[in-house]
C-alpha cells in the first residue's frame, strides 16, 4: 500500500496536483507497467536548503532553496532554476516532474529535476544576486553535476546566472566543469542556438500543428501571454512565417492590435522598457479582456495555472501552444477537448529548450562546437519526429496530444525503471 506524501499539501488547483492528474489519465494507456506508476507520483529526491547572504547595507537576509530530482532511470537530471517569490517546494515538485516527461517525450537521455530560490530577485544589487547564486549552488552542490544533475535557466535566471553557478561548481570541486550547467554564456562553452530554443520549439510544434489542421500561418492571428525569451522568440519567429502578432500580455499589462503588432519596433521596447505597457503601437487591453482575442493561436508563455475553466469557454483560438509549463488547469483541458480546441501541451511544445541545452551538454563534453544552422537543423529534426510519434499514439488511442505525451513518456521512464529494477 502506498501513502500519500506526508510534506506536501496541495490545494485543488496546485501544479502538483495537475500533474497527478495527468499521470492519472495516462495509467490505462501502461499496460503492465502501471504496476511501477506510483514512481511517477514522487520525486526520488527533494533538497531543501537555506541561503543566508549579506546585504549591500551589511544585515543578513536569509532565503529558501529547493533542487528536486523527481526521476533519474533514464539519466542524469536535467531541468532549470527559477527565482520568484512565489517558489514553493510544490511548484518545484511539479516542474521537475514535468521535466521527467519532457525528456522523455523527446527521447533525451536525462531524467527530471529542478530548482528555485524564494526571492524576488528585482529586490537585490547584482552583487546580491551573484553571492545569493553562489550560495545556493554551494549548498546544492553535493547532488548536482555533469553527470548528476544538470541545472539551466529558467524564470528570472539567465546566462550570466549559470556563469556564476558554474564557476562556483568548478571551484568546490577544483576543476572548470562547463558540462555543469547548461544555457551558459557562448565563451564559457554555452551553444548558439540555446537563448531563442524554447521558443523556436513552440515555433517548429505550432507549426507542425497547423499543418494538421490546415490552418494556414501566413495571416494567422497570434495571442502571445508572457513576452520574455520563450514569448518574444516565439512572437518574432510566428511574425517572420507571416502571422500577425495582434496581442501581447506580461506582468506590465496588455496591448492589442487588430492589423499586427510591429515586431521591429516592440522587440526594442520590450528589451528596453522590460514589458508592453505604454507601447505605443497597439492599444491597452484589460488583462482579463486579452483571454476574449479574436486569434487563431494562443500561446500562454507565462507561468502555470493560466488557462482556467471560465478562460477556456471565452478563448477564441482553435489552437493552443504552451510555452509556459504547465498553464492549463486540468477542468480547463476538459472544455478544450470538449471545444474542440487542439492544445499541443507543455511537455512536447516547449522542449525546444532542453534540446539545445542537450546540444550543449554534449559539445562541452567532447569540446567540439556546432554551428547555429547545424543546432536549429537538429532541433528541428527532434521536435518534428518527437511530435509524430506522439501524434500517432494520439491518433490510435483516440486521446489528446497531452494524454499521448504522457503516455509516450511514461511508458519510456517505467521501461527504464523496470529494466534497471529496484536497488537494493
Amino acid at each position: 500500500m502506498t501513502a500519500e506524501l506526508s510534506y506536501v499539501h496541495p490545494s485543488p488547483e496546485s501544479p502538483w496536483t495537475t500533474y497527478l492528474s495527468q499521470v492519472d489519465r495516462v495509467l490505462p494507456y501502461l499496460g503492465e507497467l502501471s504496476r511501477w506508476a506510483d514512481t511517477l507520483k514522487r520525486p526520488k529526491r527533494a533538497l531543501i536548503v537555506d541561503i543566508p547572504i549579506e546585504l549591500d547595507n551589511g544585515t543578513i537576509a536569509h532565503f529558501e532553496g529547493y533542487r528536486v530530482q523527481h526521476n533519474l532511470s533514464r539519466g542524469p537530471g536535467k531541468g532549470g532554476v527559477r527565482y520568484h517569490p512565489d517558489v514553493t517546494l510544490e511548484e518545484v515538485m511539479a516542474l521537475s516532474a514535468w521535466m521527467s516527461i519532457k525528456n522523455a517525450a523527446v527521447n533525451l537521455p536525462y531524467g527530471g529535476a529542478k530548482g528555485g530560490i524564494r526571492v524576488d530577485p528585482k529586490q537585490l544589487s547584482i552583487k546580491e544576486l551573484e553571492r545569493m547564486t553562489r550560495r545556493y549552488t554551494s549548498e546544492i552542490g553535493i547532488i548536482i553535476g555533469p553527470q548528476q544533475d544538470i541545472p539551466a535557466p529558467d524564470v528570472n535566471t539567465n546566462p550570466q546566472i549559470m556563469a556564476w553557478m558554474m564557476d562556483t561548481y568548478s571551484m568546490n570541486t577544483g576543476a572548470t566543469a562547463t558540462g555543469v550547467v547548461t544555457g551558459k554564456p557562448i565563451h564559457l562553452g554555452g551553444s548558439l542556438g540555446r537563448v531563442k530554443a524554447t521558443g523556436r520549439g513552440v515555433f517548429v510544434t505550432g507549426r507542425e500543428a497547423a499543418r494538421r489542421m490546415g490552418l494556414d500561418l501566413n495571416g494567422a492571428r497570434v495571442a502571445v501571454q508572457g513576452t520574455g525569451n520563450v514569448g518574444g522568440s516565439a512572437m518574432e519567429l510566428f511574425a517572420q512565417a507571416g502571422a500577425k502578432i495582434v496581442a501581447a500580455q506580461d506582468h506590465t499589462g496588455a496591448i492589442y492590435n487588430a492589423h499586427g503588432l510591429d515586431m521591429a519596433a516592440l522587440l526594442p521596447w520590450l528589451k528596453q522598457h522590460g514589458g508592453v505597457a505604454g507601447f505605443p503601437g497597439g492599444e491597452r487591453l484589460g488583462n482579463e479582456e486579452f483571454w476574449d482575442t479574436d486569434c487563431e493561436i494562443m500561446i500562454p508563455a507565462a507561468l502555470e495555472g493560466q488557462i482556467t475553466a471560465d478562460r477556456a469557454r471565452r478563448l477564441k483560438a482553435k489552437l493552443v501552444l504552451e510555452g509556459a509549463n504547465g498553464p492549463t488547469l486540468p477542468s480547463a483541458d476538459d472544455i478544450l477537448a470538449d471545444r474542440g480546441v487542439l492544445v499541443v501541451p507543455d511537455v512536447i511544445c516547449n522542449a525546444g529548450g532542453v534540446t539545445v541545452s542537450y546540444f550543449e551538454w554534449v559539445q562541452d563534453f567532447s569540446s567540439f562546437f556546432w554551428t547555429e544552422d547545424e543546432i536549429n537543423l537538429r532541433l528541428d529534426k527532434i521536435m518534428v519526429g518527437a511530435l509524430k510519434r506522439i501524434w500517432d499514439v494520439a491518433d490510435q488511442h483516440r486521446i489528446t496530444l497531452r494524454t499521448a505525451t504522457f503516455a509516450v513518456a511514461c511508458e519510456r521512464i517505467l521501461e527504464a525503471r523496470r529494466e534497471r529494477g529496484l536497488y537494493p
